[in-house]
């Protein structure tokens, strides 16, 4: 049975899992206020308290975009899109299990771990293409709400647009960054003033450069003592 949700729970509830589905995080209190027109970052988090509650929505608080649907909101047949961009969810899809390979680093580069283990996710975060798991080390990337223990869900390709987060080997050693391209050389950038970008000259550099993937999700895990 679908949550008891007001028309604008539903509404913001859904931009979520849309932006989530597009570009693999959660939006900002700030993106959320400014789609809605809400003048103050209050009324947001009056919203993500009442979905919280309604068992729809998790919340990491001290997380820049930390929100996750805990499941596809299922609309009824008069919810269904108007041709507004939302449209309705039939049925809950069944979370895919990814390979777990290892560590990432999100400081220096680390080696990676091979390992067997494997880990389930949204289904929404696949959209064709293979795909993998990996932990991520370290806090370079805290700006983009990527933490030390997180989960990323990495899609394999060769290649990435400016700007977007890759898995990128260095030599044997993996390492998570925004990955820019500036003539002949490669900058991969923290997202943390802390850290510093790292530079990979074709012309001079003599360890392989190599892009293993980019970012479309992100799995953060409260796993309890036992």
């Amino acid at each position: 049975m679908s949550p008891n949700l007001t028309p604008k729970q539903k509404q913001l509830f859904e931009y979520i899992e849309r932006h989530i589905q597009k570009k693999g995080y959660a939006p900002s209190q700030t993106e959320i206020a400014k789609h809605f027109g809400f003048k103050s970052l209050g009324t947001v988090q009056n919203y993500l308290v009442r979905l919280e509650r309604q068992g729809v929505l998790r919340k990491t608080w001290n997380a820049r975009r930390g929100v996750e649907p805990t499941a596809p909101f299922i609309t009824s047949p008069q919810n269904q899109s108007d041709g507004s961009g939302i449209s309705a969810v039939g049925a809950v899809p069944l979370p895919i299990s990814l390979p777990l390979l290892g560590l990432v680093a999100a400081g220096k580069p680390i080696e990676a771990i091979l390992d067997h283990e494997t880990l389930e996710v949204p289904a929404s975060m696949i959209k064709g293409g293979t795909h993998f798991v990996l932990k991520v080390s370290g806090n370079s990337m805290i700006e983009d709400g990527i933490f030390n223990g997180d989960y990323v869900v990495i899609k394999k390709q060769p290649s990435a647009n400016n700007g977007q987060t890759v898995v990128a080997l260095v030599g044997n050693e993996a390492t998570i960054k925004r990955f820019y391209r500036r003539g002949s050389h490669v900058e991969l950038h923290p997202a943390n003033p802390a850290y510093q970008p790292l530079i990979i000259d074709s012309l001079v550099e003599t360890r392989e450069f190599k892009i293993e993937g980019v970012l479309v999700g992100l799995i953060r895990r409260y796993d309890t003592p036992s």
